[in-house]
């Protein structure tokens, strides 16, 4: 085996051992994560990526390490606004706090998945047509300004949801009390509760963000390696995040313009491959660092308005 694939083994194996470690052992009972134990988690889960990256840069170099870092660091932040919806739908289907984790995990194994599939395809795709990679630098320059003008809709109806209307529609959902199930027999068969109806609206909104987080990663490295390992050690560190930022998220309001601002830049840096300008890893990780930096600072100088 070849160091990256030694590498990837020990991703996979670190990755597996703490989800079922964490299911089976930690979490068995649904109970609230105290801010505590989410900064304990989230500050373990940011560690073992650090520690991921130094091992790449020991046996695979600084590039390598540094678009591992970038591609991380992007998809941390991108994910912010991610769990911002995610509280959205919790407080909409008042979801009870001792619940969310257990929502949240299924919701990542979930995530895992299609973050896999989608950079499998987004590979296969990059590596034949390689134009693709100018129309995914377009489309994020222009996701970038439009979401400089957004503003955050905090009074969804999700019930008008098309997701929610076609599972409504076609699966056999039931309104009941859940208790924390994902099943409940009523009257002989076998119904499927809220939580369910949840998770797939979660999954729903990883889909939509992943359209944007996946051609920044590849605009960052061109390797699946890279792009896979950085995207799912993010999103392994998103359950806690989200326990730590659910009561200050508001706050983070500038947040938004940096994230912006960095989409634009990474999709600048795939536009300017056409007239054969190549920005180097080590520069396009000081500018995303510098922007997500600036726009949390501006957060705490100037506090949103109440």
């Amino acid at each position: 085996m070849d160091v990256q694939a030694n590498l990837f083994l020990i991703f996979g194996i670190t990755v597996v051992a703490f989800l079922v470690a964490d299911l089976g052992y930690f979490n068995r009972k649904a109970h609230k994560v105290s801010p505590k134990s989410a900064l304990i988690q989230s500050l373990f889960w940011i560690g073992l990526a650090f520690g991921f990256a130094f091992l790449i840069f020991l046996y695979l170099g600084r590039g390598p390490a540094v678009e591992f870092m970038s591609a991380y660091v992007t998809e941390k932040m991108l994910s912010v606004d991610n769990l911002f919806v995610i509280m959205l739908i919790f407080n909409f289907f008042k979801i009870e706090e001792k619940f969310h984790h257990k929502v949240l995990f299924w919701g990542i194994m979930g995530a895992i998945v299609f973050r896999g599939v989608f950079i499998i395809l987004g590979s296969y795709i990059v590596d034949n047509f390689h134009w693709i990679l100018y129309i995914f630098g377009a489309i994020l320059v222009y996701t970038g300004v439009k979401l400089f003008n957004d503003k955050k809709e905090e009074h969804v109806d999700f019930n008008k949801s098309k997701i929610v209307r076609l599972a409504r529609r076609f699966l056999p959902l039931s309104s009941d009390y859940h208790e924390g199930k994902f099943f409940l027999k009523k009257n002989g068969k076998i119904l499927l509760t809220d939580l369910v109806l949840i998770i797939i609206l979660v999954e729903a909104t990883d889909v939509i963000f992943a359209i944007d987080s996946i051609p920044a990663a590849f605009a960052i490295s061109k390797s699946p390696f890279i792009v896979f390992t950085s995207n799912i050690f993010a999103i392994m560190g998103l359950r806690a995040l989200f326990f730590l930022l659910e009561s200050i998220i508001h706050k983070f309001h500038h947040l938004q313009k940096g994230l912006s601002f960095v989409l634009v830049f990474i999709g600048i840096k795939m536009l300017l491959d056409i007239v054969d300008i190549h920005l180097s890893s080590l520069f396009s990780f000081a500018v995303i660092m510098s922007a997500f930096s600036f726009s949390l600072l501006l957060s705490v100088i100037f506090p949103k308005k109440l």
